[in-house]
């Protein structure tokens, strides 16, 4: 091969090696956000997005929650069923926006008692942070006393306080209804330090076993 042929040769190997590196396909990293589903419903129920399974350990009981699941930002679809059957309950499109926590609540059997909140953590070395969320859909406005001072007042279904910093330990915790004196819950919670809580309504005022009026705790997170 002369020296020409020998040129031609690298141009055209040289030119195919940049042709495949301008044509290299540059994916942009996913940021997820992440997506905790709390069971404020009277069923036992199982999460899934896109058709896909996401709490495939357990079932997700009532009163409990999946934690945070990351999930793609964009528009996603999730649709829940009951445990042990095959129809989907209902379905629920959210828009996620990247490195943002949500907690999606299922307080019934229909999209429209279901909903999501933005969780604005707020984590307090040594404080406990905490928040309250209606996800009780016939109860009405609902009021909420922790120990002596805080409080949230007249919180209507679907809606959500921010978190606020109080002390940590056990806690006086009562929940009224709009209309009656007297707490329809009285009980005692504790609180660690360091952490984020969200306490929530959830059932109804005569509902029975798993759909009674009660009062769940989300565990957020802790420093």
């Amino acid at each position: 091969m002369d020296i020409r042929g020998s040129i031609l040769l690298l141009i055209v190997v040289s030119s195919g090696l940049l042709s495949c590196k301008n044509n290299d396909n540059v994916f942009k990293p996913v940021i997820p956000s992440f997506v905790n589903v709390v069971n404020a419903s009277a069923d036992t129920v199982n999460i899934y997005l896109n058709g896909t399974r996401q709490n495939n350990n357990s079932n997700l009981l009532p009163v409990a929650q999946s934690f945070y699941l990351p999930i793609p930002a964009g528009i996603e679809n999730f649709q829940f069923k009951k445990a042990g059957t095959i129809p989907i309950l209902f379905s629920l499109p959210l828009i996620l926006a990247d490195s943002v926590n949500y907690s999606l609540y299922i307080a019934g059997e229909t999209s429209d008692k279901s909903f999501s909140t933005i969780d604005r953590l707020l984590i307090d070395s040594g404080s406990t942070t905490v928040r309250f969320v209606n996800a009780s859909p016939d109860v009405g406005n609902v009021t909420i006393t922790i120990g002596d001072t805080a409080y949230v007042k007249n919180t209507s279904f679907k809606l959500s306080s921010e978190f606020f910093k109080m002390g940590s330990g056990k806690k006086n915790v009562k929940m009224y209804v709009a209309g009656v004196a007297s707490p329809k819950i009285d009980t005692i919670i504790t609180m660690q330090p360091s952490s984020a809580y969200t306490l929530f309504s959830k059932g109804s005022l005569n509902g029975k076993g798993s759909a009674v009026f009660n009062i769940g705790v989300v565990f957020n997170a802790s420093k």
